[in-house]
């Protein structure tokens, strides 16, 4: 097993409590804005879902 995958596992056993958890959503800046129209944030979108497709196939790969 990776240490990438080593700690995410630790970290994904401890849950952050109710209020870390909204203190962090209002941590986001006020002006972040995606330009939806733009072709570049199609572009970038299309290639994130490809590469998240692979990954996904490749985890069911191995596990299979």
């Amino acid at each position: 097993m990776s240490e990438r995958q080593a700690s995410g596992a630790m970290t994904g056993k401890s849950k952050p409590s109710a209020g870390q958890d909204e203190k962090n959503k209002n941590n986001l800046p006020q002006d972040f804005d995606i330009d939806m129209d733009n072709p570049e944030t199609e572009k970038a979108a299309v290639a994130i879902q490809s590469q998240f497709r692979k990954f996904q196939k490749k985890k069911q790969d191995v596990k299979s």
